[in-house]
């Protein structure tokens, strides 16, 4: 959430076929979104109680990531220092003007695999799992796929 509302669209998620959505809102050029919550009340309210969950972004300049979701500095850390590796002013020859957001992307996946025991995720103690923008603000997807016994 930021001081300019929620970051998650009214569903919060629809249903496609056997892959369901989530829309994420995002305020800021670069930034990541705590999305556990989200992800938790999608594998409730679809009745996942054991296997696995994909995490997909189908975006070339945004990126999903688990991390220390206790302590907020973790993720200005972490944003500070891709920030820093990969800068903004550099020469490159994408002509958009976003190649630092697509490195990130890179940098950082596009997906990730999680499983799902009586219906909870199985993060550690101080994991959550995290929407990275580079190139906002946009509206953004990600997709949830679920592998199950």
């Amino acid at each position: 959430m930021t001081d300019k509302g929620p970051a998650f669209c009214a569903g919060p998620f629809f249903s496609r076929g056997d892959i369901m959505t989530l829309t994420v809102k995002t305020h800021t050029q670069t930034e990541f979104l705590d999305i556990t919550s989200e992800i938790q009340k999608i594998i409730e309210s679809e009745n996942i109680s054991d296997g696995v969950i994909m995490l997909y972004v189908p975006h070339t300049t945004s990126a999903i990531t688990i991390n220390e979701s206790a302590d907020p500095s973790v993720k200005s850390d972490i944003l500070m220092i891709l920030n820093d590796i990969v800068p903004w002013n550099a020469k490159y020859r994408h002509m958009e003007g976003n190649s630092p957001a697509h490195v990130k992307s890179t940098l950082v996946g596009a997906s990730e695999l999680i499983a799902v025991e009586n219906g909870r995720l199985s993060l550690g103690t101080w994991q959550g799992i995290f929407f990275c923008e580079f190139d906002g603000p946009r509206t953004r997807k990600v997709h949830i796929k679920s592998i199950t016994k």
